[in-house]
């Protein structure tokens, strides 16, 4: 009964999904951009990972939202999965699960800058089926779905190729989450004909290789709430992923770590090489 159900709302049911997010950013993130009191953010697990106000309400805003409108599905978002490990077990179960990180880029947010998004993915059984990256400051809304292609406002996005000989601009893992093994897996990125930057909002940074605007990211964590939503993005707009494996990555976990994502086959086959690639 769920293969029926989760296939009819695939075809016609995705629009109030777009609907949900936009509503629970309207509602209670925006409200809250740039006029976040000091008791409004607190810290997880140290003073570069935060949370706010405007995360948790948005989350469980959603959480309400994208279960009513797809009956037998489950929630796995940043913030339950913080209050509960055991949530995040959902994404390698059978039911469809929604992959929520209701402010990605929390950091930005705090400071007031608009490069922040939502994150929603819909996976059933390990498999990415849609995905939506909504920037409310920005007002971008990135939507891909398997097999069917990316859209940026109504409007398809194509990742392309870098040009031949350009500097490849790649985004990676920013110092503050990284280990001192995957510190120097990064540095191999310090290569000619490469520039690389630690990142802002991983979903945004997703988008920009999307789009062509950024020709790759380098990421050493896989929490699938930063990277279902964009994996599936670059995917649906022509790119392609690799671990240092040569694997894709998987949303369920034990990835061999870093990977990359970029606009095409080979820049990723390039960045995985640099990264120490086996």
């Amino acid at each position: 009964m769920i293969d029926a159900i989760f296939d009819e709302f695939l075809r016609n049911g995705t629009d109030a999904v777009e609907e949900a997010v936009r509503k629970a950013a309207a509602d209670e993130i925006m409200p809250r951009f740039r006029q976040l009191a000091a008791d409004d953010i607190l810290e997880k697990n140290g003073p570069h990972d935060l949370v706010t106000v405007a995360d948790r309400a948005a989350e469980a805003r959603l959480t309400e939202s994208l279960t009513a409108l797809l009956p037998g599905s489950v929630v796995v978002g940043e913030e339950a999965v913080h209050a509960d490990p055991a949530v995040y077990d959902a994404i390698r179960g059978d039911a469809p699960v929604w992959i929520v990180d209701p402010v990605d880029g929390t950091r930005q947010f705090v400071r007031g800058e608009p490069g922040f998004c939502t994150l929603v993915a819909l996976a059933r059984g390990g498999e990415v089926y849609a995905s939506w990256t909504y920037a409310p400051a920005l007002d971008e809304m990135a939507v891909a779905f398997r097999g069917r292609g990316a859209t940026l406002n109504g409007a398809p996005l194509h990742a392309g190729s870098p040009a031949p000989g350009a500097v490849l601009e790649v985004a990676t893992s920013h110092p503050d989450y990284t280990t001192p093994e995957q510190k120097k897996a990064l540095l191999g990125l310090n290569a000619e004909g490469v520039h690389a930057r630690p990142c802002g909002s991983a979903g945004l940074e997703y988008l920009d290789v999307a789009r062509g605007a950024l020709d790759g990211v380098a990421f050493s964590w896989e929490y699938a709430w930063d990277h279902a939503a964009g994996l599936l993005l670059v995917h649906e707009a022509g790119g392609a992923d690799l671990t240092v494996a040569g694997e894709p990555f998987r949303i369920t976990g034990g990835n061999a770590l870093p990977f990359t994502a970029a606009r095409d086959a080979a820049t990723a086959r390039r960045v995985r090489d640099l990264l120490g690639g086996r």
